[in-house]
């Protein structure tokens, strides 16, 4: 079941680090239990590392030996590979939702399989597919890739998601199953504008952030992929950017460029505490030192007395 054990580990105290010596596209946000951090990402029957210190990473278990068959029914054009999957627990259950598509493509699928622990050694660990969460079709105008869950203050369950077209979205979700709370509500649009794609929501101080990215991804060293963010009172938006714009007209505050130093292309979002200290993880769809794979950073964020992020890439964090 588990992949061999390859272990990356790029050197020194946790900082700010580009994990060279591993492929690793579209990682979900890094999640704990017990003393091990795991990381799910894109790739055959989504795979997923996992480690001690953020520094040190081993491949783990993928999440499917067998493509669920609901599948090749709705998705017939996927090949096997699930993208971008993302995953919180909630109750006594990790929820993971993972992308069913293929490239370019709006006839795409979010699926959810579910398991009570991440630690393949644990006699409860199964994983249990849900079949899809929400779906989207040729012909139509946005595209169900991407997902981000979110769990609210209030227990209330959201997951955002989207890719391209009119942009991303945000549904909300039953706590107790993990699928639409509502399936005839309307989707809530919360960004939109060109070369749009993987929403991430994060909470601070009254305040809920929403990163994504823009530009061009899956070009390597020629990637234009960017992380922005905006900020909201609301879940639902709007999101405002640092200089006002808005976030569905397409505005956003610059977090990432595309190119920093060796490093190309980072994308899709995550924050993870630690030590009593807050790391930004997002992957560089190329690294220079790694012939152009894709790499996993994981790098300190800090906040400016305004209230917006400041992540410190690996050329700039002391």
């Amino acid at each position: 079941m588990a992949d061999e054990t390859q272990k990356i580990a790029p050197g020194g105290p946790l900082e700010a680090t580009a994990s060279r010596g591993v492929t690793a596209r579209d990682p979900s946000t890094i999640i704990r239990e017990g003393n091990t951090f795991w990381c799910f990402f894109t790739g055959r029957g989504v795979p997923s590392l996992h480690s001690k210190d953020l520094v040190t990473w081993e491949r783990g278990p993928r999440v499917f030996d067998k493509a669920p068959e609901w599948i090749t029914r709705e998705v017939p054009k996927n090949d096997g590979v699930y993208w971008a999957p993302d995953l919180m627990k909630v109750g006594g259950q990790y929820l993971l939702y993972y992308s069913v598509s293929s490239f370019g493509a709006m006839h795409s699928a979010i699926g959810l399989a579910t398991n009570p622990t991440l630690d393949p050694k644990n006699p409860a660990f199964k994983w249990t597919d849900h079949g899809p969460v929400v779906q989207s079709y040729d012909g139509g105008d946005f595209n169900t890739i991407d997902p981000s869950v979110f769990l609210d203050d209030d227990g209330k369950l959201w997951l955002s998601f989207g890719s391209q077209w009119s942009g991303l979205k945000l549904v909300e979700l039953d706590p107790k199953t993990g699928k639409r709370l509502k399936q005839d509500e309307p989707m809530t649009p919360i960004a939109a504008g060109q070369s749009i794609e993987a929403p991430w929501i994060y909470k601070r101080k009254g305040f809920y952030y929403l990163f994504l990215n823009r530009g061009n991804c899956c070009a390597g060293v020629n990637s234009t992929y960017h992380i922005k963010v905006g900020r909201s009172e609301d879940i639902k938006g709007p999101y405002v950017a640092k200089d006002g714009s808005l976030m569905i007209d397409g505005g956003g505050t610059m977090v990432l460029d595309f190119k920093i130093g060796p490093l190309t292309g980072p994308g899709h979002a995550g924050i993870i505490e630690k030590d009593g200290k807050s790391w930004f993880s997002c992957h560089f769809e190329a690294d220079d030192r790694m012939d152009g794979k894709a790499t996993l950073g994981v790098m300190p964020i800090q906040w400016s007395e305004d209230g917006w992020p400041e992540v410190l890439p690996p050329d700039k964090a002391k």
